[in-house]
């Protein structure tokens, strides 16, 4: 098939066919498989010979272009039969298709026998920096913007290449607010490319796993990486296979990256790990294999890396010397796998390893090489729709089109990652526990939507969310407080507070929550907005910590207040940082003079 989808196979790529105009900034759609256009008579340029649908007419024939670039025919159509009109009942269309226009020709000639010359005008040329704005939607967008039947037949192809897991939970690929996505990088030998890594017998478990969260207005992006060795809980999880769903039930004190694989968990598992642990929720999982890894490499012909001093690992076969290099394929793999002959040893410092890489690959990505470049963007939608397995939400090339050009919109300066900070685990040196005293200022930083980059944020448009609301009366805030992760006692504590310091005497004590959360939470509905504008205000609660449900509630039914283990006390504000933390390792995505140490 080529470009058009007329059926025509020639071995034809059709993402050969599109020729990028440096002229116009555009690509057109080339028929001719030689390198150049066909040459044209001057004048009014006709249809290049032979390129009409149906049976090729012979030389001299009904069609053939007269002199001065004309058909022959009268109002430019010509059926098989020779008529200027096809032939009645025929179910195949056997008009000339129009000539590509010469975009390069800056007026065009007045046609033989004295018309008028055309009155369409050339369209100005685009700036560089309109180009790389056209494609910075990334490769996906290529193919499916790139123009008519060509694009539907690589949307299709495109389409088979990717993998889904249905792990409960289906969002929309695209919505208004902050956007949570969780990459896994998993460390399964089965598929293509994948052996010879590691352990052979690895059920594939959650390797690398990053946090991607985009801020509500898109001006910003942290990428918080998790270290697959820290020791953490992992909760119940249902799973789906072969249509029927079995749960899967959690396990205290074990490795982070058993949250994938082990007792057949799926990615599902490890995204409510991760909910459960920063109080963030996910919209999306994207997981690869260490396959992808060198399919996308390979695809964006390299990336850059620099180590401060030579790197010879033998056990992840990485041999570079110091300072900069390109790696790509198996030594792109080499470089994020090895940890032995960089800093400490240990996984943190494969993870900073793996920080520089994927900085380095997004600055790659979003380059004028890549986006201006017809091969590289369509190896590159292939490279990563055929590495990635998604959530059903985001299960088709539309649907992570529209994600990807929603994202896109955040500057790469304002990208940072970090890393989840821990300590060493006194019970087990091989792995580390979770720093609460740094981790928990920077789960609710994320949690509120702050910056970690030194830009400043955009400043909110607002919405009708933001508007002031009129604070109800004491005695009219009516809640339920339960305890879901706070000190023992919490709820009564908040309860006596909120009956003797603020006279909100219809607030009751509802026990100990269900489930624990990271983060404090109100619930309320539409109609009780008064009553949670007087409740957060006086136990200092931030936006974040504010669920509006979507129906409205009875005259007696209550708010629900849930205590988080950012629980300080009622009344002490639990107002999110806006600055990092002191001591959580960050980096800068734009930042190109980071070297392995």
């Amino acid at each position: 098939m080529d470009a058009q989808g007329r059926g025509r196979g020639d071995d034809i790529d059709p993402a050969d066919q599109w020729v990028f105009d440096p002229n116009t900034g555009t690509y057109e759609l080339r028929l001719d498989p030689g390198d150049a256009p066909a040459t044209q008579p001057a004048g009014r340029k006709g249809p290049a010979p032979g390129r009409g649908r149906g049976t090729p007419r012979p030389e001299g024939g009904p069609g053939t272009p007269a002199p001065g670039g004309g058909t022959g025919q009268p109002g430019g159509r010509t059926g098989q039969n020779g008529s200027g009109s096809g032939a009645p009942g025929r179910d195949t269309d056997t008009r000339e298709l129009p000539a590509q226009r010469d975009r390069r020709a800056g007026s065009r000639s007045a046609p033989p026998g004295g018309g008028a010359p055309s009155r369409r005008k050339p369209k100005p040329k685009k700036s560089t920096k309109k180009k790389a704005l056209y494609w910075t939607s990334g490769a996906l967008g290529f193919v499916l913007v790139a123009g008519c039947g060509g694009a539907f037949f690589l949307y299709q192809q495109l389409n088979g290449n990717i993998s889904k897991v249905d792990v409960g939970k289906e969002n929309p690929a695209v919505k208004d607010g902050p956007v949570n996505i969780l990459v896994i990088g998993t460390d399964a030998r089965s598929g293509k490319g994948n052996q010879g890594y590691g352990d052979a017998g690895s059920v594939g478990h959650a390797d690398t796993t990053i946090l991607m969260h985009i801020s509500k207005d898109r001006s910003n992006a942290t990428a918080l990486s998790i270290p697959r060795d820290m020791i953490t809980d992992i909760p119940d999880c249902p799973t789906k296979k072969d249509g029927a769903t079995r749960t899967i039930p959690g396990q205290r004190n074990v490795r982070f990256n058993t949250s994938l694989g082990q007792e057949d968990r799926d990615p599902g598992c490890t995204w409510r790990t991760v909910e459960k642990m920063t109080g963030l929720s996910i919209d999306h999982f994207m997981m690869a294999d260490f396959n992808a890894v060198k399919e996308l490499s390979e695809a964006v012909d390299g990336v850059e890396v620099c180590a401060a001093k030579p790197i010879d690992d033998p056990k992840s076969h990485l041999h570079l010397p110091a300072g900069k290099s390109v790696v790509k394929g198996e030594q792109a793999l080499a470089f994020v796998r090895t940890r032995h002959s960089v800093g400490t040893g240990s996984d943190l410092s494969r993870i900073q390893l793996q920080q520089q890489f994927l900085s380095s690959m997004i600055r790659k990505m979003k380059s004028g090489d890549t986006l201006t470049s017809v091969p590289k963007l369509y190896d590159l939608a292939q490279a990563a729709t055929k590495a990635l397995t998604v959530d059903t939400g985001i299960g088709s090339a539309g649907k992570l089109v529209d994600l990807a050009k929603d994202l896109s919109r955040v500057d790469i300066k304002n990208i940072t990652f970090a890393t989840v900070p821990v300590l060493d685990n006194p019970k087990d040196p091989a792995t580390v526990v979770l720093d609460e005293a740094k981790a928990g200022p920077l789960f609710q930083m994320i949690r509120a939507d702050h910056s970690l980059s030194k830009t400043k944020e955009k400043k909110s448009k607002g919405t009708s969310d933001d508007k002031k609301v009129p604070k109800a009366p004491a005695d009219k805030v009516r809640v339920d407080v339960s305890n879901g992760g706070g000190p023992i006692g919490a709820a009564q504590e908040t309860v006596d507070w909120l009956q003797n310091s603020k006279a909100a005497k219809l607030s009751t004590n509802a026990g100990n929550a269900p489930t624990k959360l990271a983060a404090t939470r109100l619930e309320y509905a539409p109609n009780q907005a008064d009553q949670a504008a007087a409740l957060a205000d006086w136990m200092g609660l931030p936006k974040s910590a504010l669920k509006k449900t979507t129906a409205d509630a009875g005259p007696k039914v209550p708010m629900k207040l849930i205590l988080g283990k950012d629980f300080k006390g009622p009344g002490k504000s639990i107002e999110a940082p806006t600055k990092t933390p002191d001591g959580v390792q960050n980096v800068n995505a734009d930042d190109q003079n980071i070297c392995a140490k």
